[in-house]
Order: structure tokens, then C-alpha cells, then sequence
């Protein structure tokens, strides 16, 4: 086992921290930022707490998404000098859901080498305490901010039968999630919001009850959601009689719209808002056309 940590000059390392709480980091990584020539960060400020937090006397400078064509360019020049770098994002490991790889692609033209020091990662932290299948998964990250876009994607891989893994920003979950359920239908799910911070939170359950949790009340915090794959065959099975009567009954009484019904009876029953939905078309134009 090699326990020399030392950095060597020219070389960029890709360097894990924290997404929560400080004591997530490994020694290695810890080393790496005390002994880097300069540490590129994504939240300059975050990270400067990070390094107080540790007694890292280090030099930093800001690289995100808003200067990385021209930052880029400035540290492979101090890479290609014999400059050493280490690469931190604002939570967790670099170059996923953030402007890292745009760098790491720069450098490795240049012939540069990059090097990986592995730590905390939301992703497999939160599949990990999922407990769903994580044997293949695919990773989404952040959805489009604007609505038809999101959906767009959304309908796109909603036939996936791998398990997904989600990030959202607390000010977009409701919406997200209302989209989620209504072309995902109403699939199991692991909602983590916080990782492993002070308060941290862990809800499990279809996307109907998540969404239901979280609709009323004041939101912090980021989120990483795991969402069960389609388990869709070519004949899924019926609807309950009971849920079939409800449904009856609230397309002859005209109580909302196909999508509000559909929504109410998928929700009370715990089954798939797009079966139901199809079933209340099929319904509502059976009793159009007798």
C-alpha cells in the first residue's frame, strides 16, 4: 500500500470535499490542498472555510461556470509553467454537475495529467441508503429550469428501467416533483434533502407522498433523489374494482378535469398516474361514443 502523499509539479488533481459535514474529507485530500501550489474552487469562500477549518494555508482562486473559458486557459499556462492544482468544486467530488470537466478536457489536450483523489459523493451516498438497485443507475442530475424543457426531458427517460438519481434546488422541488409524478407516475422514491448536515432529511415513498410532504411547507436545502426505473410490461396489470368504481363515479359527476381525477385516484391508490390517466380517457370516450 503507497502512503506517500506528496504532489508532484504540472499535474492537475481533481480533489473530493465535503458535502456537509467537515469531518468527510480524507487524509490524503487534506494533504493534496495543503501542499498544491494553487487550489482552483468553484465557491471561493466555502472552500477558504474549508481550509481555516483545517489550518491550510493555501493560495485560491474562483473557477465556475461564469469564467471557466477564460480561467481554463489561465490555469493550464500555470500548469504547463509546473504549477500544481487542485480542482474543488463547491460540495463533494469534481468535474459532476459542475464546469470540472470543461478544465479537465483543456488540460488533458495540452497533454497535461489529471489525477483523481476520491472522497464524499451525493450520488453514491444516496444510492447507497436507497436501497434500490444500484447495479447500473443513471445519473440525471439537474433538469432544465424552465417547465416544457423539463418535462421534455422527463418523458424522455421515463421508459428507463435503471434507477435515476436526481440533484434539484429547493426553490424548483415542488415543481420538479409535480412533473415527476405526472410523467414518471407515481413510482417508488428516495428523497434526501440536506446530506449529511445538522438537519439532515431522508423521506422514502412514491413520488405522490414526497410530493404531498413537501408542497405546504418552507423548502432549504438541496435535494438528491433516487427514482426507481420503469417496471412498465406490455400488459400491466388492471385497476382495482374499487379504484375503477371511484373513478366511475367522479367522471359522472364531473369532479374536476381527466388530469385531476387521474391525479386523486393514482395518489389514494398508490399506483401509476399514467395508467389511470389512460384508463379515464378510454372511460370518458366510451361514454362519448356508447
Amino acid at each position: 500500500m503507497n502512503t506517500l502523499i506528496e504532489t508532484k509539479p504540472g499535474l492537475l488533481y481533481m480533489v473530493a470535499t465535503p458535502i456537509g459535514n467537515m469531518g468527510d474529507i480524507t487524509l490524503r485530500a487534506l494533504e493534496i490542498l495543503r501542499s498544491v501550489d494553487l487550489i482552483a474552487a468553484e465557491n471561493v469562500t466555502r472552500t477558504r472555510g474549508l481550509c481555516r477549518h483545517y489550518e491550510i494555508q493555501a493560495r485560491l482562486t474562483k473557477y465556475n461556470e461564469h469564467n471557466r473559458a477564460r480561467k481554463a486557459g489561465e490555469l493550464t499556462e500555470k500548469l504547463k509553467s509546473g504549477w500544481s492544482v487542485a480542482l474543488v468544486t463547491d460540495a463533494g467530488t469534481p468535474g459532476i454537475s459542475d464546469p470540472g470537466a470543461f478544465l479537465t478536457n483543456r488540460v488533458v489536450e495540452e497533454g497535461i495529467q489529471v489525477i483523481p483523489v476520491p472522497g464524499p459523493s451525493s450520488v453514491v451516498s444516496a444510492l447507497s441508503i436507497s436501497g434500490m438497485s444500484s447495479g447500473t443507475f443513471v445519473f440525471v442530475g439537474f433538469l432544465p429550469n424552465k417547465k416544457g424543457k423539463r418535462r421534455q426531458e422527463l418523458t424522455h427517460i421515463a421508459s428507463e428501467k435503471r434507477t435515476m438519481v436526481f440533484f434539484e434546488a429547493p426553490h424548483r422541488i415542488v415543481a420538479m416533483l409535480t412533473d415527476l409524478y405526472d410523467i414518471f407516475g407515481n413510482r417508488p422514491m428516495v428523497m434526501v434533502r440536506e446530506m449529511t448536515k445538522v438537519f439532515e432529511e431522508v423521506e422514502r415513498g412514491p413520488v405522490g407522498s414526497i410530493l404531498e410532504i413537501l408542497k405546504d411547507r418552507e423548502i432549504k436545502g438541496e435535494f438528491t433523489l433516487v427514482v426507481a426505473g420503469s417496471e412498465e410490461t406490455e400488459s400491466p396489470p388492471s385497476l382495482s374494482e374499487e379504484a375503477l368504481n371511484k373513478l366511475d363515479t367522479l367522471l359522472e359527476e364531473s369532479h374536476g378535469t381527466v388530469k385531476d381525477i387521474a391525479q386523486r385516484i393514482a395518489m389514494e391508490e398508490g399506483i401509476s398516474y399514467r395508467r389511470v390517466y389512460k384508463e379515464c380517457i378510454s372511460r370518458k370516450n366510451a361514454r362519448k361514443n356508447p
